[in-house]
């Protein structure tokens, strides 16, 4: 999280920008953060990449 403002001047606020972290909570809160401050298209990977490795891509080792 802490990596996100020192480059959140880079990232275009009109653009689809994912957020993602292990299991969803964090990027939820960093999500509602890029909201409040204009960004236009946020989304939230629910449940996060432990989610998605568990019903998307099986594939993906868990950790």
């Amino acid at each position: 999280m802490g990596q996100i403002m020192v480059n959140i001047d880079t990232l275009d606020k009109s653009q689809e920008t994912v957020i993602i972290c292990h299991h969803g909570i964090r990027s939820m809160q960093v999500a509602r953060y890029f909201d409040s401050i204009g960004f236009e298209n946020i989304i939230n990977l629910r449940g996060g990449i432990d989610a998605w490795a568990k019903q998307v891509d099986s594939s993906m080792a868990l950790y």
